[in-house]
């Protein structure tokens, strides 16, 4: 299995306001973005001590009995908020369920918005009175990382830097907290994490505890990615696939089952999925639309489009 370094970039050169070095950021970003749909990137905004923080309350939840991780699990929220038990998610025309139990953290609305009264409340962990202040402090720091290269995204399509501020102000993001456990019997055909592509705009993703992630080239071929040290990973969702009518990629990505000889390694990984909110408009960009590149996607809302793609994955009927 090969394995692939991504294209690196450092958001302190979009950041800095220097016209030149901003426009440097902005086409390597763009650039890799429509080759791989997987960017590395320096700068991002938050301490190593508070990723390993947060990744030991991660430890410490899953750690928990399973009675105690099943008070957790909220009916009729479609996982989106709690704790979701093992094997429930499974990839889009993948019957299989995947290798993994994880809790979802949602937004939380700090001012008078509207939406405060729509979005579920997050749930709290008795046992852990850490662990929710410390996901939303992560939670605050990637959504600003994010609103950053959604502004370096909007230049590179030729839309003005801000247009997608107030799309995801108050946004539906959800920082995920996954553990695949140990694999202690044949697991057959299921993985980890199946081949997909993420639903949303983009994927913030703060390292992985274990090998395990490929994405898939131009060629139809696996590669493996690197974790780079003081790096996170951000790649493109299949909604800003959609709004820029393919130009940018959304690319097709798993996380495979390790050697035989390391099954009893589990694997821990905390992704931030940045959407927009609900009424926010997919209809592909007239800027991406041309008789070389004509429209292929129907017109659709952020808020729609989820639905449709937490039914294909199993979790709301």
């Amino acid at each position: 299995m090969a394995q692939l370094t991504i294209p690196q970039v450092d958001l302190a050169e979009f950041s800095t306001g220097d016209a030149v070095r901003k426009g440097k950021f902005v086409r390597a970003l763009g650039q890799a973005y429509e080759e791989i749909g997987f960017v590395a990137v320096k700068n991002h905004g938050l301490q190593d001590e508070i990723i390993e923080e947060l990744y030991s309350q991660v430890r410490k939840f899953f750690a928990l009995t399973e009675a105690q991780k099943a008070q957790y699990e909220i009916a009729g929220l479609a996982g989106q908020r709690g704790y979701t038990s093992f094997g429930k998610e499974h990839a889009k025309n993948h019957n299989a369920g995947d290798l993994k139990e994880f809790w979802q953290f949602g937004q939380c609305v700090d001012d008078d918005d509207t939406l405060r009264e729509v979005y579920p409340k997050n749930v709290s962990v008795a046992e852990l009175p850490s662990f929710n202040p410390m996901a939303m402090r992560v939670y605050k720091t990637l959504e600003d990382t994010g609103r950053q290269m959604l502004q370096a995204i909007a230049l590179y399509l030729g839309l003005d830097e801000h247009y997608f501020d107030d799309k995801i102000h108050n946004g539906n993001s959800i920082l995920r907290a996954i553990h695949y456990p140990a694999i202690t019997t044949d697991p057959g055909d299921a993985v980890r994490s199946a081949a997909h592509e993420d639903i949303n705009l983009i994927t913030l993703l703060m390292g992985a505890s274990a090998e395990g992630l490929q994405v898939l080239n131009k060629k139809g071929e696996w590669i493996g990615v690197t974790a780079l040290p003081e790096h996170i990973v951000v790649n493109v969702g299949d909604m800003l696939q959609r709004l820029t009518n393919d130009k940018l990629r959304s690319t097709t990505h798993r996380v495979v089952n390790p050697p035989k000889e390391k099954w009893a390694q589990p694997r821990f990984s905390i992704p931030f999925f940045l959407h927009p909110v609900s009424e926010m408009d997919l209809s592909c960009l007239p800027e991406c639309v041309d008789a070389e590149h004509p429209k292929r996607y129907d017109d659709i809302t952020a808020g729609e489009y989820l639905d449709e793609r937490l039914a294909e994955i199993g979790l709301k009927k």
